[in-house]
């Protein structure tokens, strides 16, 4: 399929107005879903993929509902991207909002969906001929993915994605919409009340799309800019945040002495070895401590709000909290 050259998409002083920022966890999902099952060393995720991908085969998710509802390249449905309430969902509310869209809708993506791809899937054919029945298991799924691939690193990807718009925002402060749009990304720019996106497949027109603009960063959309449109939600534009780049760097451990005092040489040992999240087993085996002294550990320190746990399967991953963060990060003594 041929790409148009230009796509323009009006703004009244409404649609400026309406026009907002948002993170989503389901935009993480779909591209993040996406390169895993590429099977490509990516040069900013390769690490985090590398932890990952293991898990999901595990766990079957490399063969599931995700797989076939995300084709490696072109179309994604609609409706698994539904346009965020707030600045800042849950995974839980998006889950609710997929689960409860009408089934027109659903068949509508999925009849674009088996023309892009050449044929529905068998999990597809199922959702397409039952969406009520069926869309209770995609949710289900979209939550075990959630929970193995992005849950526990969701503190450090927050912080980036949180970042960024903070950044944006202040664009518009000293500069106006205008500029922020002008520079969201090499492929957009701006001007005569209008929005252009170069190498878009579809035409853009504001008849096509609801009022206003939704601005949504995410770390896995790798260059490229994704949109959604699907009135009468506001149109989407998914872009790579700023400093997705540093994202999987090590982060400084300084405070660990002033830390153990308070906390305990164990505790804090643990927390220097959840720079990537692990199971019980795991930091036993690299810490030397036993198997029940970490999850004592563990317990006290989930309990303190400085780990969070996700379920892998029949284990259970521990991640630092960005408290922790903080924490590790601190001065040590001068």
């Amino acid at each position: 399929m041929g790409w148009a050259v230009l796509a323009e998409l009006a703004f009244s002083v409404s649609d400026l107005v309406e026009m907002r920022f948002a993170r989503s966890p389901m935009w993480e999902v779909g591209p993040s879903n996406r390169l895993l099952r590429s099977g490509s060393a990516h040069p900013v995720h390769r690490t985090w993929a590398e932890q990952v991908r293991p898990r999901l085969a595990s766990a079957g998710l490399d063969r599931g509902w995700l797989a076939e509802l995300i084709p490696p390249r072109g179309y994604v449905p609609d409706f698994i991207n539904p346009a965020p309430a707030g600045p800042a969902p849950t995974l839980a509310d998006e889950l609710a909002r997929i689960q409860a869209a009408p089934a027109a809708r659903v068949r509508h993506d999925l009849n674009r969906l088996g023309r892009e791809q050449g044929r529905l899937g068998p999990r597809l054919s199922r959702l397409y001929a039952d969406p009520p029945a069926q869309l209770p298991r995609v949710a289900e799924e979209i939550e075990a993915y959630w929970e193995l691939a992005l849950a526990p690193y969701w503190s450090r990807i927050r912080s980036v994605l949180d970042a960024d718009v903070f950044h944006r925002a202040r664009q518009v402060a000293e500069h106006g919409a205008g500029h922020l749009l002008a520079h969201l990304h090499p492929s957009v720019s701006w001007t005569d009340d209008a929005l252009r996106l170069a190498r878009r497949q579809r035409p853009l027109s504001r008849s096509a799309a609801g009022a206003g603009l939704l601005l949504i960063p995410s770390v896995f959309t790798g260059p490229d800019l994704l949109t959604r449109v699907s009135p009468p939600d506001p149109p989407q534009l998914a872009y790579p945040a700023r400093g997705t780049g540093t994202l999987w760097r090590p982060r400084p451990v300084t405070g660990t002495a002033a830390l153990a005092a308070v906390l305990g040489r164990s505790r804090t040992l643990l927390l220097t070895e959840l720079a990537t999240p692990s199971s019980t087993t795991e930091l036993a085996r690299r810490t030397g401590l036993s198997p029940a002294g970490v999850s004592q550990c563990l317990t006290a320190l989930r309990d303190a709000g400085l780990v969070s746990a996700h379920r892998a399967g029949h284990s259970v991953l521990y991640a630092r909290t960005a408290a922790a963060e903080s924490l590790l990060a601190a001065p040590g003594e001068r």
